[in-house]
């Protein structure tokens, strides 16, 4: 059984650690109100886009953008990891990682190549560590990133995809559900075809002004990077959730081993106490 002192220096460096993940705690559930914020912003806008590109995948317009149409053959797929910087924050970069793996695996069993573009550091190191193929990163963005910062890495992918080198793209990051609950995704960017922007409620067009070959162009690169940019600020505000629930899970955790601590470093100091008084004890009696 260890003696009192030793019971007394983990006792401490536990309570030392509860200070910290209570610490953690509450700094998680500031930054996740504000993340949160910023991804309920950003909702609508990438709702409404992702309507418009649906009425235009349908549309019945005489140019038809590249984003648009299906190939015909998939012998390249690109991929846009979204992961976080740090960790500490439960199974949440473990669960989307788990995700592309088995995305990979399905792919790689079709005999298509995979080029991965890695936003955060900790899908990045993953992605080194176990060679994959990645074509552009983007780390250290901080709790408020900026669209700015997200538009070259994906224009990587978007130039690969215009020059045929990839034949569809797609995306994994964490889905915010609520603050218990992130799901892992991933999801088709491009083609923008079938599925991927759902069907418009009826076949009609837009009047595009100067013509619809500018205005398309434009609007569907927009709508990538707000999509891109969405998958961010959802990945955030489950990152900061998951980091709350985890540090709050520690800290009850240190709490009962401080508990289960006291409680053997009471049971050896009366141990101590009775063996000490059995001997004065026996002392007195043999005098």
């Amino acid at each position: 059984m260890p003696s009192g002192k030793e019971i007394r220096t983990k006792i401490k460096s536990v309570e030392n650690t509860r200070k910290i993940t209570k610490a953690m705690e509450m700094v998680a559930a500031s930054k996740m109100r504000k993340a949160q914020d910023r991804m309920l912003k950003a909702r609508p806008y990438g709702e409404k886009i992702r309507r418009v590109a649906a009425h235009l995948s349908h549309a019945l317009s005489e140019y038809k953008h590249p984003f648009l149409e299906k190939r015909d053959q998939i012998k390249k797929v690109g991929i846009i990891l979204v992961t976080s910087d740090k960790g500490l924050c439960g199974g949440l970069n473990t669960n989307v990682l788990r995700q592309l793996v088995n995305k990979m695996r399905e792919l790689d069993g079709k005999n298509v190549k995979v080029q991965v573009t890695a936003i955060g550091s900790k899908g990045f190191a993953f992605l080194q560590r176990n060679g994959a193929e990645v074509s552009s990163h983007a780390i250290g963005l901080g709790d408020n990133p900026h669209i700015d910062s997200l538009i070259g890495p994906v224009k990587v992918q978007i130039d690969a995809f215009n020059a045929g080198e990839i034949d569809e793209l797609h995306i994994a990051y964490t889905r915010f559900v609520n603050t218990m609950r992130q799901e892992p995704v991933v999801e088709q960017l491009l083609p923008l075809a079938g599925d991927t922007v759902g069907s418009a409620p009826s076949r009609w067009d837009y009047v595009y002004e100067p013509d619809a070959k500018s205005v398309i162009d434009d609007l569907l690169v927009r709508y990538l990077e707000a999509l891109v940019y969405q998958s961010v600020a959802e990945n955030i505000a489950s990152e900061q959730s998951a980091r709350m629930v985890a540090m709050k899970a520690a800290s009850d955790n240190a709490k009962n081993v401080i508990e289960e601590l006291k409680l053997v470093y009471n049971k050896t100091r009366q141990a101590a106490i009775t063996k000490e008084l059995s001997e004065i004890v026996s002392g007195a009696a043999a005098v």
